[in-house]
Parts: C-alpha cells; sequence; structure tokens
C-alpha cells in the first residue's frame, strides 16, 4: 500500500511512519510542520483544497494513496481555546474523509480517543473494565470532537458500502523515555485516575494502525487501544476500591492487567501489545 499519514510529524505519527516504512510501505507524511524532504509533504488540513490536492498528488513526492491514516488534530483538551480545538478538529479530520472519498481511497484508520469513554471519570464509569459497549460519554469539547467524528464516520461508510473506516480510541501516548516518570504514580491514586490508570507504547499504537489498515472489511468500527498493563504497581483492586468503590466489576481485574478493555482489538483486529514500562 501507498499510506499517507496525516500528522507524521506528531507524537505517535513519527513512530507510525517509522513503523510502517520498516513494514516496507511507501509512507508519505502530510502535515503543518516536518523535516522537509521524500517523505512528507506540507499542507494545512484545515483548508479543503490544500488536503484534497495533497491526497490526489504531489510533484516529485507521490501520485496518490490506497490508504490514509489520519492521525492530525489538536491531540487533547485545553491546548488550545475549546472554539480552536472544536473548528480544527472537526474541519480537519471532514476534509480527510471527504478527500479521501473524492481520490477514490476506501481504507481510513484514524486516530479517535479514549476520551469518549467518560473521561477524566469525575461520573464514575459505568463498568470496569470499560468497554466498546456503552455510548460515548464525552465530557470536554475535545472528547465531543472525537465523538462527532465517530458519528460522522458511520453515517460516511452508511453513504458508500465500500468505504472502510476504524476509529482507533487510543489511550494516553507514551515513548520510552516518559517512563522514568511512572514509579511517582504510586503515591496517588487519583493522579492518574482520569483514565483508569491507562496508557499505550506508540509501538504498540503502530502495531494498531497496520492491523486495522490489513483488516479486510467494509463499514465502521471502533476500538480501544491500550498497553497490556497499567501505569502503576499498586494492584487493580486496591486502585479501583480506593477510587471507584460501587463501581461493578464484569470479572476479575488480574493484579495489573488494563482496565481500558482491550478484548474487541486483540480478537477482530488481532492487536497484541508487545511494549510495557515495566520492561
Amino acid at each position: 500500500m501507498r499510506i499517507a499519514v496525516t500528522g507524521g510529524s506528531g507524537k505517535l505519527g513519527r513512530t507510525v511512519v517509522r513503523e510502517l516504512r520498516a513494514q516496507g510501505y511507501e509512507v508519505t507524511s502530510l502535515d503543518a510542520t516536518g523535516e522537509r524532504g521524500a517523505g512528507f509533504v506540507q499542507v494545512d488540513l484545515r483548508d479543503y483544497g490544500q488536503t484534497v490536492d495533497a491526497i490526489l498528488g504531489v510533484d516529485d513526492r507521490h501520485t496518490g494513496f490506497d490508504a490514509i491514516v489520519h492521525l492530525a488534530a489538536i491531540p487533547a483538551p485545553g491546548i488550545v481555546s475549546d472554539i480552536q480545538t472544536f473548528h480544527n478538529n472537526m474541519i480537519v479530520t471532514f476534509n480527510v474523509f471527504q478527500a479521501a472519498q473524492r481520490a477514490g481511497i476506501m481504507n481510513i484508520v484514524y486516530a479517535s480517543s479514549e476520551t469518549v469513554l467518560g473521561l477524566p471519570f469525575d461520573v464514575p464509569p459505568p463498568y470496569i473494565p470499560v468497554d466498546e459497549e456503552y455510548p460515548a460519554r464525552p465530557e470536554s469539547v475535545y472528547s465531543l470532537t472525537k465523538h462527532l467524528e465517530e458519528q460522522l464516520a458511520i453515517e460516511l461508510v452508511r453513504w458508500n458500502p465500500q468505504l472502510k473506516i476504524i476509529a482507533l480510541r487510543f489511550s494516553n501516548v507514551m515513548n520510552p523515555e516518559d517512563y522514568a516518570a511512572f514509579p511517582s504514580f504510586d503515591a496517588d491514586a487519583a493522579r492518574r485516575k482520569w483514565n483508569l490508570w491507562g496508557y499505550i507504547d506508540g509501538r504498540d499504537g503502530a502495531q494498531a494502525v497496520l492491523k486495522a489498515l490489513e483488516l479486510d472489511v467494509t463499514g465502521f468500527d471502533r476500538f480501544i487501544i491500550a498497553a497490556a498493563d497499567t501505569v502503576m504497581t499498586r494492584p487493580n483492586a486496591e486502585l479501583v476500591a480506593e477510587v471507584f468503590p460501587g463501581v461493578p466489576l464484569t470479572r476479575e481485574l488480574g493484579v495489573h492487567d488494563t482496565l481500558l478493555s482491550i478484548d474487541k482489538a486483540r480478537r477482530v483486529l488481532g492487536y497484541d501489545p508487545q511494549h510495557s514500562w515495566r520492561d
């Protein structure tokens, strides 16, 4: 496949670009900033004309794509104003989805977010571990955009039965250099309760992207993508009893098993996280 990665210069994007290239794919990063040269096209994805033009082809860079990995976004709440977050993320996602279809690209994988599960869980989750089965519970403008992007994808694949859009609800992306801070989380269980003590190693995030790209399906689906464990050395039973007493448990939690269920991603995508901060 010839693959475009929007936001290829971002924290997760850099790893995704590297890992897809290592698998032998021809990858071009589409982003507002990045290292100039082969494999990078500078484009303002808020501008639909630039977006569709860059996806269709750019002299001396590429002649089109077979698949799109859409990661470009303001990546979290509170970085910029709420209205800027909404306008940027919604417009950019619509532009990319629409331009991809105009270019005949039917394979789209994109970054949704764990935040649609109800983060920061000031209202406790309906049960633990959380999964994809309960309705979205956006609690911030950023999360609202991620929920609306999923709704957009649902309608687009209804209109076009040949289209595949897979939403990956990534947990908090970490690189190996980030792991030095993890032992400090144990002192206060509430410090990382906002996402049930979850995270995702960027390399495993890239694995999930690859599995989703290679999945031979049509339509829309969504998957939680997290590491297999939590950020804590304290056991899950202790953490949940302290921070979320009374929340129903749907199964035995395991001592350090992720509380962001990746069962569906394992079953459908073949996702198998390989990296842990404990290593």
